[in-house]
């Protein structure tokens, strides 16, 4: 890489929301052909400097400059004139048009007075090829995988004239293989001389394909360091300014009763067409078992058919022998189901409700919480100070505020708090850890392990394959509807996880 090349400089750069600092005097240097990362904590400001950076926000103070010139961009456009492209963490294609359509949208090449679809697709093929990214231009978006579409988002960058790539956590929902295909595409960007900056809390991603990692923290720079000079401890301890323990610690547990059965379920998706085809799974006491597999095959509706949002066609679903097929969500509640669900804003929390509110919605109706109607404040207040301690829930005092105003990372808790001292014989834990920091993944997992380790059953269900790997005590792998292997947790093996997760047979 040409290290002597600056293409882009941000200089103290501080960004206030009303009294809040999102960013305080940030500093970056990117070089011609390098990776970047950008390494910190939930809600350490590492999106809103991209956001500063590739034109969505107006910083406050401080100065960004792209190939030595000084900039004020007033718009986005202005940024991707200047070859800075971002794609975002959630993809922003639509659905029904094509690949090609999509990669042309906003600048497509006109032939007269209509659009010249085969010079576009002539271009989107000869850029796909030049950097080894396979894609179908005339596929429907709907149709595509979510490495595909990850794909066509970063051709729509490059078509724009793209000299440096924002990838925002680009690998949030990628099968191991996608991963690593990923990763050829960011070596081919940078042999081609383009400039890679990947925001990420994975340190495996950044020791793998980052020359230079810059760290923040609370929104302040830490420093710039050279990737191979450091290792994921360090890295670990600068973003989160303590050190961190990677590995779960786990006694061994024998399982007793089974908690969990799951007999030949059925059921369509959103789109009317069957995506469990004759499901079978049990979860015994003491137990967490891992359901791995690439995110649409089936996981989202196994949930929410277990936890009473989804009507499934025929099969049976017992807890401890009682029959909750089909019932209602208070009814499977009751019976002894809690959730973690995977869309913490849709369906964990009210975003207008306090979190002292928010941590006691299964519960409004019972003593101390209430009495005759009559909400007890005070002990419901109370109770989430205790929660609120015990969980690390931060800002600290927040009980009284809306859920809405915490980051990510905090909401993940509130619900965390909320559904492990409802104290259920079963707890389904889904993507538990997206999008949350070294540190808070930590203390997520010693949650799960404990209700374990108190002889309740976990059903874990995570894209993350190193989740799946080091918390389960037995992982399943579903696909297409179905669960097509079983491995011991120890004995798991991450390339064959990913071949099965693909739709190919264990290895015998």
């Amino acid at each position: 890489m040409d290290e002597s090349k600056t293409v882009i400089q941000m200089k103290d750069i501080v960004k206030k929301f009303g009294d809040f600092t999102a960013n305080d005097h940030i500093n970056l240097t990117v070089h011609k052909g390098e990776v970047h990362a950008i390494l910190g904590e939930n809600g350490a400001g590492k999106s809103t400097m991209m956001n500063v950076l590739c034109g969505l926000y107006k910083p406050t103070s401080g100065q960004i400059f792209i190939n030595e010139k000084e900039v004020q961009f007033s718009s986005p456009k202005e940024a991707i004139d200047m070859g800075i492209g971002m794609v975002h963490q959630h993809f922003m294609l639509i659905q029904p048009f094509t690949v090609a359509d999509n990669i042309i949208l906003g600048v497509e090449p006109v032939k007269g007075l209509v659009v010249d679809h085969q010079t576009a697709r002539e271009k989107v093929v000869e850029l796909s090829e030049r950097y080894g990214m396979k894609v179908d231009p005339d596929a429907k978006v709907e149709d595509i995988s979510v490495g595909m579409q990850q794909r066509v988002e970063i051709l729509k960058v490059l078509y724009r004239g793209a000299d440096t790539l924002i990838l925002d956590e680009p690998t949030a929902s990628l099968t191991p293989q996608e991963i690593e295909g990923l990763m050829e595409i960011i070596e081919n960007l940078t042999a081609d001389g383009k400039s890679v900056i990947l925001i990420t809390h994975k340190l495996k991603e950044i020791t793998a394909c980052a020359d230079t990692c810059t760290i923040i923290r609370q929104g302040k720079y830490i420093r710039t360091v050279k990737v191979d000079e450091v290792n994921e401890n360090e890295l670990a301890a600068m973003m989160v300014g303590r050190d961190v323990n990677f590995a779960v610690e786990k006694k061994e547990m024998i399982p007793g009763e089974i908690v969990l059965e799951v007999k030949d379920i059925h059921a369509k998706d959103y789109r009317d067409v069957e995506i469990l085809k004759g499901f079978n799974l049990n979860v015994r006491r003491g137990e967490i078992v891992g359901l791995a597999g690439v995110d649409g095959n089936g996981q989202t509706e196994l949930v929410e058919v277990l936890t009473g949002l989804r009507r499934a066609d025929a099969g049976e679903v017992r807890i401890l022998g009682k029959d909750v097929f089909n019932k209602s969500p208070r009814e499977t509640f009751e019976s002894g189901i809690s959730s973690i669900p995977a869309d913490r804003q849709k369906h964990g929390l009210i975003l207008d409700f306090s979190n002292e509110d928010n941590l006691i919605l299964q519960h409004f109706e019972e003593e101390p919480f209430s009495s005759k109607r009559i909400l007890n404040r005070k002990a419901i207040r109370e109770h989430a100070l205790e929660l609120e301690e015990k969980f690390d829930i931060r800002p600290r005092g927040s009980a009284g505020a809306p859920s809405g105003t915490l980051s990510g990372g905090n909401q993940q808790k509130v619900i965390i708090a909320r559904e492990v001292t409802n104290d259920k014989d079963l707890l389904i834990a889904v993507n538990p850890t997206r999008g949350l920091d070294v540190g808070a993944i930590e203390f997520v997992h010693k949650y799960l392990v404990e209700q374990r380790n108190k002889n309740k059953a976990v059903l874990l269900v995570s894209f993350e394959l190193d989740e799946i790997m080091s918390l389960s005590d037995r992982i399943e792998v579903i696909f297409d509807g179905q669960i097509t292997g079983s491995v011991a947790g120890k004995d798991a093996d991450e390339k064959e996880l990913g071949f099965m997760m693909a739709g190919g047979k264990k290895h015998e």
